[in-house]
């Protein structure tokens, strides 16, 4: 029986165990975006995942919307993070790098006072945060059509530098209320050219950016990840059922490597029209299948032998946890997470988690 410690075949690879980890931000890079050598010991911690997916990289200046966040689109960038993937090659791991445009998730005041862009003029809901303290989002510039063609090449090179980087792969992230989730839904995005409008025209960036990424490397290496139940930053379409199996059936005929597919948190299961995103859409997708959010051992066993997906991803155990599939296998107890610490500077609540054997650290 398939389970989270079964070998499967995935980017070209033959993965030790299913239990992969999240992208998680961790605002751990230089203020400049290059992948600090912190960066490295943390993903090298993690190198027993069947899968590492990096925290989400931007892909241009513009894609710039969290502090010190990654990116990959200058030459020193790349060089930081070579020194991230070869360090967790070494130390046996393979991992991904999940890239990235913030869209309206942003604000002028980290971005040398340029607006955050998005497909229509409507901020975000929520807190910014912001040096000085939370701030609100502010209404965003609407991107002219004429702008939308270099955005999807910023992907095409961010996926080359990937490459060039050492990278196992990539994943683009369509999920969470950043800038391809905000063009798909219609609560964000109230355009009436081409891209906006018919689900088809909301979903044509998300599919125009995947096609860009395969060609820029091959369907083999481009992981792409959804999030059908998320409302966050106020995300919300009036039919998210057909909009995302719009969009599934769309990315799953160009055959990527993967699909990950987030399951609601739990405030999204009080509210939201998609309960169980692994039942829902797993008819309509034929390619690997990565579940996402809230899974625990047996959660995770449960839907792998059900056949609900072929993978599931850890956020906050693998936080907490660096050796987190030995502690699944032994059924250990483990580490508590330090939320104050998740963002934010140095080593703290990053690094310093216990192994189970001190030695591994």
């Amino acid at each position: 029986m398939t389970d989270l410690f079964s070998p499967v075949e995935l980017l070209g690879l033959t993965l030790p165990n299913r239990i992969f980890m999240s992208a998680m931000t961790r605002t751990r890079a230089g203020e400049d975006g290059v992948p600090t050598d912190l960066m490295r010991d943390y993903y090298v911690q993690r190198a027993s995942a069947g899968l590492i997916v990096t925290e989400c990289t931007q892909v241009s200046d513009q894609a710039h919307g969290i502090i010190r966040c990654p990116g990959i689109h200058r030459d020193d960038q790349v060089a930081g993070w070579r020194k991230v993937t070869d360090a967790v090659h070494a130390a046996g791991g393979r991992i991904v790098c999940q890239i990235w445009h913030c869209g309206r998730v942003a604000h002028p005041d980290m971005r040398g006072g340029e607006p955050p862009v998005a497909p229509s003029p409507i901020p975000a809901e929520g807190k910014f945060f912001l040096p000085t303290g939370e701030v609100g989002f502010p209404v965003p510039r609407e991107l002219g059509q004429e702008e939308i063609a270099p955005i999807v090449e910023d992907f095409a090179s961010a996926t080359r530098n990937a490459q060039a980087a050492g990278f196992d792969g990539v994943e683009l992230h369509g999920a969470n209320g950043y800038l391809h989730d905000q063009f798909l839904e219609d609560g964000s995005n109230r355009r009436t050219d081409g891209y906006g409008g018919a689900v088809a025209n909301r979903a044509r960036l998300m599919v125009e950016t995947a096609e860009a990424m395969i060609e820029a490397w091959d369907r083999g290496h481009v992981g792409i990840r959804l999030s059908p139940a998320s409302t966050l930053y106020g995300m919300n379409d009036s039919d998210k059922r057909a909009t995302f199996g719009h969009v599934i059936e769309a990315l799953d005929a160009l055959k990527p490597a993967y699909l990950c597919l987030l399951d609601p948190n739990e405030k999204d299961r009080k509210t939201e029209q998609v309960k169980d995103v692994l039942e829902t859409f797993r008819g309509q997708v034929s390619v690997p299948l990565i579940g996402n959010t809230g899974f625990d051992k047996a959660k995770g066993n449960a839907a792998l032998a059900a056949g609900k997906a072929d993978g599931i991803a850890f956020g906050v155990p693998f936080l907490a946890n660096p050796d987190l599939p030995e502690r699944l296998r032994r059924d250990a107890p483990l580490n508590t997470p330090d939320k104050a610490t998740f963002y934010g500077e140095g080593p703290e609540g990053f690094t310093d988690y216990p192994f189970l054997d001190p030695a591994n650290a």
